[in-house]
């Protein structure tokens, strides 16, 4: 049985984070790949002085790196902006669910969710993350 965690709950971005960082490393990133992805609420609460809810997620010269919460105007090579409840929304549904591409497009074209960026730069192994995520929320 897999631990759930709240969703939303700093604990939550954490797992979220950890989960990413373990699919970075196995995929095997060039050494000179630097790229940034800010992932946060539009109405996130305080997890930080500073920080709502979401996560700044790096990978640096290869490395992954993780920081629960990110500022509310907080940049990145890629920036997804979404609220909680269209991230909860997502995060209830496997990526083979048919509801999953269903509400993804519905959540962007009513601007609850909003891509600067291409997240297809990260790699395929970021797809992989969304499922062992879903799994692991309550």
């Amino acid at each position: 049985m897999r631990a759930r965690l709240a969703h939303g709950s700093a604990a939550w971005f954490d797992m979220a984070g950890k989960l990413m960082c373990e699919a970075a490393a196995r995929a095997g990133l060039p050494p000179d790949l630097h790229l940034s992805l800010v992932e946060r609420y539009t109405d996130g609460l305080p997890v930080a002085t500073g920080l709502v809810q979401g996560i700044r997620f790096e990978i640096r010269g290869g490395q992954p790196w993780f920081r629960v919460g990110a500022t509310p105007d907080e940049q990145g090579d890629i920036v997804v902006e979404l609220t909680a409840a269209a991230s909860r929304e997502l995060n209830s549904l496997h990526g083979a669910d048919p509801r999953y591409q269903a509400a993804l497009a519905r959540l962007q074209a009513s601007g609850a969710m909003r891509i600067q960026g291409d997240l297809a730069r990260l790699g395929n192994w970021f797809a992989g993350v969304h499922d062992p995520v879903v799994d692991h929320t309550a």
